[in-house]
């Protein structure tokens, strides 16, 4: 009887470690993930995932701390040690999500479209669920032509663009090639389109075929 009392006094010191440590273990590691971001670019949300106290020993101070390389963004996680009382150290999985303004698309918008003020819009976006490039100034975006289909709503990157065509294929253009104290121009014909920036080969009226980058006064500048 008195091993079968002592055995639920065990339970019970357990069960009570367990609870107010987990209680405790969730709101400081919000803290800490929250006073770990630093200065995000909007608000945060971050959720803290449960750490099964059991099969620890009994701890009475931990610590949270950062595992190298990690990064407080999106799904991530946070390691935990004791530091008094015990000696263990595990990790806790923890999902962190940053809202703040992004260009997105006001309508569905297709593959191939120069992009006008009309189309584009500001809105919160939950940053941490898209790679790096994302838009926030529409001047980044308009007269762009999309590389591919966007929905209503969706986020617009820098890898969804490229410059807008300044040349067309077969058309007349004016080639420059500029050196110290003297810059030539004549006139050739593209062999393809190109946006501002691209390389584009063009044929001079004598024959000869010239790489050159279009600019976005639909010039060819040739580089030495």
């Amino acid at each position: 009887m008195k091993a079968y009392a002592l055995l639920l006094l065990g339970a019970a010191l357990g069960a009570a470690w367990s609870s107010s440590a987990l209680a405790l273990d969730e709101a400081a590691l919000r803290r800490y993930v929250e006073a770990q971001i630093g200065d995000p670019p909007g608000r945060v949300e971050v959720d803290v995932g449960t750490l099964d106290f059991q099969r620890r020993a009994a701890c009475a101070r931990m610590e949270p701390f950062l595992p190298p390389g990690a990064r407080l963004w999106g799904r991530t996680s946070i390691g935990v040690r004791c530091v008094e009382g015990a000696s263990w150290s595990t990790y806790v999985p923890v999902v962190v999500r940053i809202y703040g303004p992004a260009l997105v698309a006001a309508r569905g918008l297709g593959a191939g479209q120069a992009l006008q003020p009309e189309d584009l819009k500001l809105d919160e976006v939950e940053l941490t669920r898209y790679p790096p490039g994302l838009l926030t100034d529409p001047a980044d975006a308009e007269n762009r032509v999309l590389l591919r289909t966007l929905n209503a709503g969706e986020p617009i990157r820098v890898a969804h663009l490229r410059g807008r065509q300044v040349i067309a294929s077969g058309a007349l253009v004016k080639l420059s090639y500029s050196g110290p104290g003297f810059t030539v121009s004549v006139e050739g014909r593209a062999l393809s389109a190109a946006s501002a920036g691209q390389p584009v080969r063009v044929q001079t009226t004598s024959g000869k075929i010239l790489t050159g980058i279009a600019r976005e006064d639909g010039v060819v500048e040739i580089r030495s």
